[in-house]
């Protein structure tokens, strides 16, 4: 159970960091190669796409989760406890529809690669796997908006404040 929560807690960080870490290596291999070798490969182009793609869905996803995207809160100042759970609440209802949608389309666009074998051009690797960033993103998102309501709603009976993310600027 200890293992799960840890996962909970940290896999969008984990999984960012290694991510972060493959994007910045096969870079700074790719600049040395060029400027001392006057040589590039595609294969370094494409792991730093892609790298880059998986990034920003599960940068998405842990936004989700710390509640740190960008939004408009004025109207939060003035609002209590209730009123602002049920606003958070309304909002992760919106975007959990949302989310299912684009799941829904984003494994569309994976199937039809799957189903024609499209590989990618320096790497010869099956787009699925690069394609895969999209649904998994969302699939994430959508996991962190199920406990981000749960959250909300035990808050809304618990008459308990609202989490409502660490301030960026205050």
């Amino acid at each position: 159970m200890d293992i799960l929560r840890a996962i909970d807690k940290n896999a969008e960080r984990w999984l960012l960091l290694t991510f972060y870490v493959m994007l910045v290596v096969t870079m700074a291999v790719e600049v040395i190669r060029r400027e001392l070798f006057a040589y590039s490969s595609i294969w370094g182009e494409e792991i730093v796409r892609y790298s880059f793609i998986y990034l920003a869905w599960i940068g998405a996803a842990a936004a989700v989760k710390e509640r740190a995207h960008i939004r408009i809160d004025v109207v939060m100042h003035y609002l209590g406890p209730r009123a602002k759970a049920l606003l958070y609440i309304f909002g992760d209802l919106v975007m959990f529809v949302v989310a299912v949608i684009a799941l829904y389309w984003s494994l569309e666009t994976v199937h039809v690669s799957a189903k024609f074998g499209s590989v990618s051009h320096g790497l010869r690797i099956s787009m699925v796997w690069f394609l895969m960033a999209v649904p998994a993103g969302f699939a994430l998102i959508i996991w962190r908006l199920l406990q981000s309501l749960w959250r909300d709603v035990r808050s809304l009976r618990d008459g308990t404040p609202v989490f409502e993310g660490d301030k960026l600027f205050d």
